[in-house]
């Protein structure tokens, strides 16, 4: 494994998504030589409400965790398969929150749109109250880089906090739509595994009534980097969890765009829903789901 090391005094946003932008490019890698040509022929399990893992999902995360240790050890680390590790959380001052494969039914069909998602969140602070103070203040997280990475495509989405977002290269930077209609718009949404807890299907109907068309391509980190690119004019989707929208909430923000929960708030990240979409659609789109 080649060092990725980084002194301490770089623990700068750009530095870090930099950082994460390599990782996710060498998790993306791992991913293309599993690929399925057709259906995955691997053991596949099923944790909870029809939600999939594989093998090549923990070998993704196992890859990652073992890059972010070697170049941040004293960080946390949220995985969706291996869960918080590294630092604990009551000590670390950043944590790194992982999607080792998002969109894994999609993957495990021979679909392409799947990703790497890796986001990285400055903490309140370092300490046993860090959790308290974030309930107590409902305070917005922080994220200050993300990398959001297509393998099939070869896209890298990358942001960092106060400096943008960009696609590939720095020459190309994300901006998102400016459709300030929903007769206009092409939104995007998905559907929980827990279907019976977070129902979408009514706002489904709505938003294609509404809009000019609505996608559901099954990889949340990947439809936020479409918005952020303009792609898609919006997105919306239930039942999520951090390492669902972590990378690409911060996309949309750097690229211009607004990120909220369903009745406006900060609560996105953990509470299970997002909107996301430019600022001129924004309110009506979140109007129209909420």
């Amino acid at each position: 494994m080649e060092p990725l090391k980084e002194d301490e005094e770089e623990l700068r946003p750009a530095a870090l998504a930099e950082l994460a932008g390599t990782i996710a490019r060498r998790a993306g890698r791992l991913l293309m030589d599993n690929l399925p040509f057709g259906r995955f022929r691997g053991t596949i399990e099923t944790k909870e409400h029809r939600e999939l893992v594989s093998r090549v999902d923990r070998e993704s995360e196992e890859l990652i965790l073992e890059h972010i240790a070697a170049a941040y050890p004293d960080h946390a680390l949220l995985g969706e398969e291996g869960g918080a590790r590294l630092a604990p959380l009551d000590e670390a001052r950043y944590r790194w929150i992982v999607d080792p494969l998002d969109g894994t039914t999609n993957y495990l069909h021979g679909h392409p749109f799947f990703a790497v998602s890796i986001g990285v969140e400055r903490l309140p602070h370092a300490g046993a109250l860090a959790r308290v103070e974030r309930a107590a203040t409902a305070r917005a997280p922080e994220l200050i880089a993300a990398a959001v990475f297509a393998p099939y495509f070869g896209e890298l989405f990358l942001a960092a906090r106060g400096m943008g977002a960009f696609l590939n290269t720095p020459v190309i930077e994300l901006r998102v739509s400016d459709t300030e209609t929903l007769e206009e718009a092409l939104v995007a949404t998905g559907f929980a595994y827990d279907r019976g807890r977070w129902p979408n299907d009514e706002r489904f109907v709505r938003a294609s009534e509404a809009t000019r068309g609505v996608r559901r391509c099954g990889a949340a980190a990947l439809d936020l980097a479409y918005v952020a690119a303009g792609r898609y004019d919006g997105f919306w989707e239930l039942g999520l969890k951090a390492h669902d929208v972590a990378a690409g909430a911060l996309l949309v923000q750097e690229a211009g765009g607004r990120v909220s929960d369903l009745k406006g708030g900060n609560d996105w990240l953990t509470g299970g829903h997002i909107v996301a979409a430019g600022p001129s659609l924004f309110e009506p789109l979140r109007a129209l789901i909420a």
